[in-house]
């Protein structure tokens, strides 16, 4: 248990960030008792002892948006809720369109999107808006084709699927990508996101980037007309779809395929090479890019022989300015908690950590968070 005071100019988050990163290297250097996670099934790390903050009341946020990260944030929001009794956070997941639209709307304590904000969607907010990008993972083409373990789609070959120009698992291009691999004579069902998705956002933003085809037909945004398929609402609507519809190939957020047991395609990256998902692989993505300092950063088709090409940070959308001082100091408590504690637990969800210099930039943009109101922790 640990009380914070700060002066004025004391940049607060990155303080409190930093007390808990000396303490995590103390005590990886033997010079702590900490032993959190010990005899957790999985390698779940424990969530540290409740205490109060001072809010002054019991506090609730409510937010929405991205279904990305959605499993991710069931977790860390449940955790905070027992962390601190005194709060409660709350979220929906109902996609990055639907929970930019709540946030710009202030229907909502803070948003969640797969994509950024625009100047002009940020505009639109008087209060003030901060992007914080809390975490990251990949996107993976999801199958259902019983018989088939190691399938591998050249770049051509998955804009080609999603176009409706390749139709038949044994189509020959994709039989040629995979030499020895029974394929069967079985029609293509593309399974799409039919709301506003920041998940399809990602994917399509790098669809245009490798294919002119997609560029000049579909294009990229949080919504496009599908040239082919069947649309289904959520990571976890298109995940269901793909299960129970067989020869059919979706594209869901990594950690969805896994906790699902779905197969998932090896795809071609910028290198050449067939890279299957992986936590690994998807590091390796977010190594090859510098995040700018606005914190709006987009990885359409990352450098590196080891990259997975399909990555994507996601962001907490935060108001700078909270009228009410207990909403305030919860948000900022709940960003802390995403960026350490929270930090330990996301690959076990099928997430990538974020990398160090990263989460400094972003407990930094979070101390504007009405800098007026101070956090204690009892």
């Amino acid at each position: 248990m640990f009380s914070t005071k700060f002066v004025a100019n004391k940049s607060r988050l990155t303080w409190i960030f930093s007390v808990l990163a000396l303490t995590v290297t103390l005590a990886a250097c033997g010079g702590g008792n900490d032993t959190a996670g010990e005899g957790t099934p999985g390698g779940a790390t424990d969530v540290a002892a409740s205490s109060k903050l001072d809010l002054g009341e019991d506090t609730t946020l409510n937010g929405a948006g991205a279904s990305f990260p959605a499993l991710l944030y069931q977790r860390w929001f449940k955790d905070v809720s027992t962390k601190y009794p005194n709060l409660r956070v709350n979220y929906q997941s109902v996609g990055s369109g639907a929970g930019v639209r709540q946030f710009i709307e202030g229907t909502v304590d803070f948003g969640a999107s797969d994509v950024a904000m625009t100047d002009e969607e940020i505009a639109k907010v008087d209060r003030g808006v901060l992007l914080l990008p809390v975490t990251a993972g990949s996107i993976v083409f999801a199958y259902n084709l019983p018989g088939v373990d190691n399938l591998q789609l050249p770049r051509e070959i998955y804009t080609d699927i999603l176009l409706g120009k390749i139709t038949k698992w044994n189509d020959p291009k994709i039989a040629a990508a995979n030499p020895g691999v029974n394929l069967p004579d079985q029609n293509i069902t593309v399974v799409y996101r039919s709301d506003g998705s920041g998940t399809t956002g990602v994917l399509t933003k790098h669809l245009s980037a490798i294919s002119p085809a997609w560029k000049s037909g579909p294009g990229e945004g949080k919504t496009v007309s599908w040239p082919t398929g069947i649309g289904a609402k959520g990571n976890e609507g298109v995940t269901a779809q793909i299960k129970q519809t067989a020869g059919s190939i979706g594209y869901i957020e990594y950690g969805y395929a896994v906790s699902q047991n779905l197969t998932m395609a090896a795809i071609e990256n910028k290198a050449g090479k067939f890279i299957p998902p992986t936590d690994e692989a998807a590091s390796k993505a977010l190594e090859a890019v510098e995040l700018p300092e606005n914190l709006r950063g987009f990885i359409e088709d990352p450098e590196g022989e080891e990259s997975y090409p399909i990555v994507t940070y996601t962001w907490i959308l935060a108001y700078e300015k909270y009228d009410n001082p207990a909403k305030a100091k919860a948000m900022e408590a709940t960003i802390e908690y995403a960026l350490t504690e929270g930090q330990k637990v996301a690959p076990e969800l099928g997430y990538v950590p974020l990398p160090q210099n990263v989460v400094e930039k972003v407990a930094a943009a979070a101390d504007k968070i009405s800098p007026e109101y101070n956090i204690a922790i009892k």
